[in-house]
């Protein structure tokens, strides 16, 4: 099958939709699909306010279409809503090509930390960007509902993986003379992601913070204690996922969570809030503690066994993720 996959999130950003659409692009090649992918580097492109990692193309259609048109795909899927994501969904409902689409942010809420724009806007206009597809692709049962309350249609859903040959339990004390516990939190460091709650935690040991973001330097001036270690990535990023005892995901927005899986991989259990993500990703007190009190989930996550988080991070396989996406393209 020839499939067109559109997205304004792609390398080298550094995050979860952009693990999930390289590795689902790489298992559709390795099963003999031909995918073309449509990304901002490609066009002119202009930092996005107050988050300037993430460039946006510049009245990308008429170039747009020229590829979808050369390339005459079977399949088309748009997996962002940003401006390469409108222009695609403009080429394929000019030309009537069927499209799906997939919800990956909960926008409405990214917005609203950043700026004072009512989520009900912002849900209006996604309703409207997403309405057109055949199908929208969510990650989680809960999110699936969250979306239908918010009058979304045609949903379906299309789970994740986790390389667990890179994310794998190794000794710990191997890297960092740091004391113990050790508190880890990996990903964006960006207001919506919650990350000061994870900061602000009353508990032992040291709280250690890999990733980068817009926020990054503001956070390091104002949590000394804390360690921050930048961005790693591959061997290095499992290496240090492993060496912690407690993964704390203070997210409210994510629609699932990739890293819950990436640290349970390595046998670290995860403390987080009962929200869309987490309650369908970490099975609460054997995998994780789900708390609205996240110093009490810390802190009861201790005592939980890494064998079991290892066992249940061994069922998402990026393989099944990816034939429950090419089940639902529309063609």
């Amino acid at each position: 099958m020839r499939i067109a996959l559109a997205t304004d999130a792609w390398s080298p950003q550094t995050n979860g939709v952009v693990r999930t659409l390289s590795v689902t692009v790489a298992e559709l090649e390795s099963a003999g699909h031909v995918v073309e992918v449509i990304e901002p580097t490609a066009f002119r492109t202009v930092p996005c306010p107050t988050y300037p990692e993430i460039r946006l193309a510049i009245l990308p259609y008429r170039q747009l279409k020229r590829r979808l048109d050369r390339f005459a795909p079977d399949a088309v899927h748009v997996a962002t809503e940003g401006p390469i994501g409108l222009a695609t969904r403009r080429w394929c409902r000019r030309s009537g090509q069927p499209f799906t689409t997939s919800y990956h942010t909960q926008f409405p809420e990214y917005v609203r930390a950043r700026a004072p724009v009512p989520v009900a806007i912002t849900y209006a206009h996604l309703r409207r960007f997403h309405g057109a597809a055949s199908r929208t692709l969510v990650a989680t049962p809960s999110m699936l509902r969250q979306l239908q309350e918010r009058g979304f249609r045609n949903l379906g859903l299309w789970t994740r993986g986790v390389d667990t040959s890179l994310f794998r339990p190794r000794p710990k004390d191997t890297q960092l003379a740091l004391p113990r516990p050790l508190w880890l939190y990996f990903g964006r460091v960006a207001v919506e992601k919650g990350i000061e709650d994870f900061l602000e935690l009353d508990v032992p040991g040291t709280k250690l913070v890999v990733g980068g973001g817009p926020a990054e330097e503001e956070l390091r001036a104002r949590y000394p204690d804390a360690v921050f270690m930048g961005f790693r990535y591959g061997e290095a990023l499992a290496a240090l996922v492993a060496e912690a005892d407690v993964f704390v995901f203070p997210s409210r927005t994510d629609t699932f969570g990739l890293v819950l899986l990436e640290a349970m991989a390595c046998g670290v259990p995860v403390a987080a809030y009962p929200v869309t993500g987490p309650i369908d990703v970490v099975e609460n007190g054997v995998t994780g503690v789900l708390d609205r009190d996240l110093r009490r989930a810390a802190l009861a996550a201790l005592a939980l066994d890494p064998a079991a988080c290892r066992a249940y991070a061994l069922k998402y396989t990026w393989g099944a993720a990816t034939r429950q996406f090419l089940q639902q393209l529309a063609t």
